[in-house]
């Protein structure tokens, strides 16, 4: 007895650090990409291509937003490489640097009127910047969550990086709301630069807790195996193309809800229903923070019933709901609007997003899992939400009206249901 509760004291302890971690990495590096959406929506269209109608220009800052995500598969790649050669913590710093980096340099640049085509060509390739830090961080995250977590307990700390993410919506959302009350011209000249230049001091803090964390059990007893992989995205690819593919069919209704939710929702009130940015935003700050609670309860869930199943039943309930949920957002009823986008955000979202993590890890060998993880989910990031403010803005522009863009999210529910059928049982399963 006497030995035995020291070890679970420092077992313990060792499970709390991780949780943080994961939890505080994500959080960071989601404020800091995610702060580019909500800036897209709100100003980028008019500081960084002024010279578009309005309509071109808000596709414009959409596609730069886009590139973030078509480059996250590149950084999917790089960092999965060096994770499953090098080990997961070592990557996850150095993922958490670049971002910062990116994210204030953001905050530094000069906008068009300054620098002309520069200031967006600029603006571009700091979102790619952006992006590969993205691709390289959630997936080993995830990682590092699971790998250290009990058999039992898998899918809960699997869903506490994830929970990080809504924290960094909360966040940035909530930097932005705050920065909306000042008067529109402060706003537009300086006002939108102060959370994507205060992420500095969030930097720091994550990467002093991500040096107290030890390397995972999973990846330790590769590398005392020697199982380490020569190159493992090629592995990936040659020998597991089944689960890679379906990691991206299973993620791409998620990552196409979340994006079109926090990015087009919002431009989309301003311009098609008259509300302010506040009322906009304050939707979004609202789901997020009931997501980072609900997140964890579908997490615990998971490792109840299964985290297939719950996947599974979660992508289902989004194909029953998606048009109801969209129909109610073009409502005009700000009431409405608010209520729909935290249910989409609170239930249908939390429901896949949970227990993600379990599933996803349970598909792939550990030798190889950093980078089969992060390229099926970067690539489905790449291909849903890359694409979907631009497909959700074609869809309305073109007569389809926002109840379009629910049937867009219901066909992929459906696909993700079949994907994560097709998939692996967890642990939990």
């Amino acid at each position: 007895m006497t030995e035995s509760a020291p070890a679970s004291i420092s077992s313990d302890s060792r499970l709390t650090r991780v949780a943080l971690a994961s939890m505080a990495g994500t959080t960071i590096e989601a404020f800091d990409f995610l702060a580019y959406g909500t800036a897209a929506a709100l100003v980028f269209n008019k500081l960084f291509f002024p010279t578009l109608d309005p309509t071109a220009g808000t596709l414009a800052a959409f596609g730069a937003f886009a590139s973030g995500l078509f480059a996250r598969p590149i950084g999917g790649i790089i960092f999965g490489h060096f994770g499953d050669r090098l080990g997961r913590k070592a990557i996850l710093i150095l993922s958490l640097i670049l971002m910062g980096v990116c994210t204030v340099l953001i905050g530094l640049l000069p906008t068009y009127d300054s620098l002309g085509i520069w200031a967006a060509v600029l603006l571009v390739l700091l979102r790619i910047g952006q992006g590969i830090s993205f691709g390289g961080e959630l997936g080993g995250a995830m990682l590092m969550a699971v790998e250290h977590a009990p058999s039992h307990r898998k899918s809960l700390f699997g869903s506490l990086p994830q929970a990080g993410a809504p924290l960094g919506i909360l966040l940035s959302s909530g930097a932005f709301a705050l920065m909306n009350l000042l008067p529109n011209a402060s706003f537009m000249s300086w006002g939108w630069r102060i959370p994507f230049v205060a992420s500095a001091v969030l930097i720091a803090v994550g990467v002093f807790i991500r040096m107290k964390v030890e390397e995972t059990p999973d990846f330790t007893a590769v590398r005392q195996q020697r199982k380490i992989a020569a190159i493992p995205a090629w592995d990936v690819i040659a020998r597991h193309k089944r689960p890679l593919l379906l990691t991206i069919g299973g993620k791409l209704a998620e990552v196409t809800l979340i994006y079109t939710i926090i990015v087009f929702s919002i431009s989309y009130a301003m311009a098609n229903l008259g509300f302010s940015r506040s009322a906009a935003l304050n939707a979004v700050v609202i789901g997020s923070l009931g997501q980072s609670i609900t997140i964890p309860l579908f997490g615990w869930l998971g490792d109840k019933i299964g985290a297939r199943r719950l996947y599974i039943a979660g992508t289902l309930l989004l194909a029953v709901m998606a048009v109801p949920l969209f129909r109610a957002m073009g409502s005009g009823s700000h009431v409405v609007y608010t209520a729909a986008v935290v249910i989409a955000l609170m239930l249908n979202y939390a429901i896949i997003f949970g227990p993600q993590s379990s599933l996803y890890s349970a598909q792939f060998p550990a030798e190889l899992r950093y980078s089969g993880m992060s390229i099926g989910i970067q690539i489905a990031a790449a291909l849903g939400g890359g694409l979907a403010p631009i497909i959700a803005t074609a869809l309305v522009a073109h007569g389809g009206g926002i109840g379009s863009v629910g049937i867009y999210l219901t066909v992929l529910g459906l696909v993700g249901a079949l994907s994560a059928f097709l998939m692996k049982p967890s642990a939990s399963d």
